[in-house]
């Protein structure tokens, strides 16, 4: 590795590395968030309305898995295992959905996609600690969330333009020549890393503890669509399924909110949950109620994003303020843009007003995930930082599938006739709008807790 002054992430030693790095990153991205624009061609075209949300749900929690399963293998086999491991499964994934010809099968293509996704996020940062010296990091993690703002910006215009004007398919088929360019400019890097020695022994257990999770989340959905007698012994499997995956995973006392970094990890699902709730169901919402093609209804997904952005820049400017006000402002701002998106679920409304609420949605994400991740690292100790960076991240992806299974349970409904349409995405709006209420209702009590004695000393550390 090259030093000195001129050292740079782009520099001659490091330039294929990084962009090997951020080609697989954005490419990853992209998949998580420009497919909502695809989606409703896709059920529509594999006749599968009542399917609406697995292939999210499938993502999601594989995802999770791929998570644990990636850390797992990069420290006993190395990050060339891990990330080789994540290409290949993501690159299956997305021949299968691109090729599949029914639903089941674009969800078991999805599910594979998410599982490599997951390899391929955790094994990268693992090679960011080993090929690229501390000086560097900070500018290489800078790089990794343009990664991610990019398709978060163009990704639905991208999607939409690539479905309406070709197939869905392209949108899983054309990036399988792109990420192997990503994997060829870091292959050369990957193979000069240390590999461990083999005695490293991660605790196996955290790996299925996250698939029991995904277990009850998928269970619950299942039952959510069933609504009959089997789907509440369904449910009641998932929920324990669910209960048990999360504990070890996520610290004591997230599901009360207890003051400190329990509210900061249970925050992070409420302000994530609702709002990739809705995000998965704007496209539906404007291509079914209101007639719009997918890259028209792909729009407000980037005013979001574009939100989101400005927002995160702009708190980013004012470190003096209060990330925990910062944080219930960001709620509040959420709730009132996806209670605004109800207007765009009405017939005769035009829809256009889906472009503003959900601008309005981005800004309150804009203001409260960066406050979340500064919170977690001012309370996390050295030694618990990777534990609790992982029950935030885990927290998210569990959120954010509860709340698309929720809605995709809504959109079944609607498929069968035991709800209107619009009637399932309004139901769905307000459960949403609510938790982005409530999170702002707890997101007090994300502050550290205040040691005053001894005694409070010992209760805030058992």
């Amino acid at each position: 590795m090259s030093s000195g002054g001129g050292a740079g992430v782009f520099d001659r030693t490091h330039r294929l590395t990084t962009a090997g790095l951020l080609v697989l990153i954005t490419f990853v991205a992209f998949e998580s968030m420009a497919v909502s624009t695809a989606m409703p061609t896709v059920v529509r075209e594999l006749d599968g309305l009542a399917w609406y949300a697995w292939p999210f749900t499938a993502f999601l929690v594989a995802q999770v898995v791929g998570m644990v399963l990636g850390g797992d293998v990069s420290d006993r086999r190395g990050a060339r295992v891990a990330l080789l491991w994540g290409v290949g499964f993501f690159s299956l994934g997305l021949l299968a959905s691109g090729t599949a010809a029914d639903m089941a099968l674009f969800v078991g293509g999805r599910a594979v996609q998410g599982l490599g996704g997951g390899l391929i996020t955790v094994s990268l940062y693992v090679v960011a600690g080993q090929a690229y010296e501390a000086a560097l990091r900070s500018r290489l993690f800078g790089t990794f969330a343009a990664a991610w703002v990019l398709p978060a910006l163009f990704g639905p215009l991208v999607a939409g333009a690539v479905t309406t004007h070709t197939s869905w398919r392209w949108v899983f088929l054309g990036i399988l020549p792109l990420v192997a360019v990503g994997l060829l400019l870091v292959l050369p890097s990957i193979a000069r890393l240390a590999v461990p020695d083999g005695t490293a022994r991660p605790p196996v257990s955290r790996r299925w503890w996250a698939l029991l999770a995904g277990v009850g989340i998928g269970a619950l959905q299942y039952a959510g669509q069933r609504l009959d007698l089997l789907a509440l012994g369904v449910a009641v499997v998932g929920v324990v399924a669910l209960a048990a995956g999360l504990r070890p995973l996520l610290p004591r006392g997230t599901v009360l909110a207890r003051r400190g970094m329990p509210t900061v990890v249970a925050s992070r699902g409420l302000l994530a949950g609702s709002f990739f709730g809705i995000d998965t169901l704007l496209p539906l919402t404007l291509t079914e109620v209101h007639g719009f093609d997918a890259t028209t209804a792909g729009i407000p997904l980037t005013t979001g994003a574009i939100g989101w952005s400005l927002a995160s820049a702009l708190s980013g400017r004012r470190p003096d303020l209060s990330r925990v006000r910062l944080l219930q402002a960001g709620f509040v701002l959420l709730a009132v843009g996806l209670a605004g998106t109800a207007f765009a679920a009405l017939p005769g409304t035009g829809g256009w007003t889906a472009y503003l609420s959900w601008a309005v949605a981005g800004l309150g994400m804009g203001l409260g995930m960066p406050s979340l991740s500064v919170l977690l690292l001012e309370q996390s100790p050295e030694h618990r930082r990777g534990a609790d960076s992982a029950s935030l991240q885990i927290s998210d992806v569990v959120g954010s599938a509860l709340c698309v299974g929720l809605g995709g349970v809504l959109v079944a409904a609607a498929a069968v006739g035991v709800l209107s349409l619009t009637t399932a995405l309004l139901i769905a709006i307000a459960v949403f709008s609510a938790l982005a209420l409530l999170g702002s209702l707890i997101a007090g009590r994300a502050a550290a807790p205040t040691v005053s004695s001894p005694r409070a000393t010992t209760l805030a550390t058992s």
